[in-house]
């Protein structure tokens, strides 16, 4: 697997906090547009792409129009890219109110119709709608920079953690409501979704899958780093090796969790993010009847190019078999 250098950035939450919950309200304004599109297994169309300035939507293909929304938070604005133009706003508001108002003013110059639903997701402490949400705010640009080269970092990880498998993968990319990095396998398993939930997480729900991500942090759990749980949860969790120092299980919140801090002490943090990946899939394997043969062997593509098929095949076998 090709080696690339990464930054390595410390993340303080309590540094990060009015910018990530800044963040999370205006990117949600873009990400309602991923509600029209086809529903993918586990809302994997609704993710955003990490780019190397910020995040952005897919491009959204309409009978009038196709158009795209890039918020690029190292340069401070949004941009709304389509075939008749392209208009930028910036980051910079008073309020998310008022931002709101100017990316429907952008949008509708280009032929785009504001989000179908201006409601605020997923945030407890916000109120119901982009349109009531006048809360002063300033921007970080310092905070926004940690922000991107963190997100970076674990992309880089959790792509080549999830190249080689063989199910059904989403895009990597951050959940614009939970505001999470994640990178799920799902397999074709029907489960029970939690009673009780609302309607977009029993959705979620209603299959098996593993999930691996980043998040900055809450406010009820004021620690970044990387996360990963199995669906449905099997037993037998607390006993595993997660495969990285620092990596522990956290059975309260059902989660197993690698703080950023142990990740950064690593020789090589983004191959440490896919050893902690292969290590959760290790335990689907072991624990909840996850098949072993539908993960390849982990290389690049040059070395695809020039390799005979029976060599592949070789690394396959010595690889189900432990050698």
């Amino acid at each position: 697997m090709s080696q690339r250098g990464t930054a390595r950035p410390d993340l303080d939450y309590e540094q990060l906090a009015p910018t990530v919950d800044y963040v999370n309200r205006v990117v949600q304004v873009g990400g309602k547009y991923t509600l029209d599109e086809p529903f993918e297994v586990g809302w994997g169309n609704v993710v955003l792409d990490v780019t190397p300035r910020g995040l952005a939507t897919r491009t959204f293909r309409r009978p009038d129009t196709s158009f795209q929304v890039h918020y690029g938070l190292l340069d401070g604005d949004v941009r709304i890219e389509s075939d008749r133009g392209t208009r930028a706003l910036s980051l910079r508001h008073d309020s998310v109110a008022s931002f709101y108002t100017a990316f429907c003013d952008a949008a509708h110059d280009l032929g785009v119709d504001p989000p179908d639903s201006p409601l605020i997701c997923e945030i407890p402490s916000a109120p119901a709608t982009f349109e009531e949400d006048r809360a002063p705010r300033t921007w970080d640009p310092d905070a926004a920079r940690l922000m991107c080269t963190a997100w970076n970092l674990a992309t880089a990880g959790l792509e080549a953690w999830q190249a080689p498998y063989l199910g059904h993968r989403p895009r990597v990319g951050v959940m614009w409501g939970g505001f999470d990095l994640s990178a799920t396998r799902w397999r074709p398993q029907r489960t029970t979704p939690t009673p009780g939930r609302p309607a977009f997480q029993q959705n979620a729900e209603l299959h098996a899958y593993v999930s691996v991500g980043f998040s900055f942090g809450t406010p009820d759990a004021p620690h970044p780093g990387m996360y990963a749980y199995i669906w449905p949860q099997p037993d037998g969790l607390d006993s595993r090796d997660w495969g990285v120092p620092g990596a522990t299980w956290n059975p309260d919140a059902g989660l197993v969790q690698l703080p950023w801090p142990a990740l950064l002490q690593t020789p090589d943090p983004v191959h440490s993010v896919v050893t902690f990946g292969d290590a959760v899939y290790a335990a689907a394997v072991d624990l909840a009847g996850w098949p072993a043969d539908w993960v390849c062997p982990r290389v690049d593509g040059w070395y695809m190019s020039r390799t005979p098929t029976e060599r592949v095949q070789q690394l396959e076998r010595e690889r189900r078999e432990g050698g």
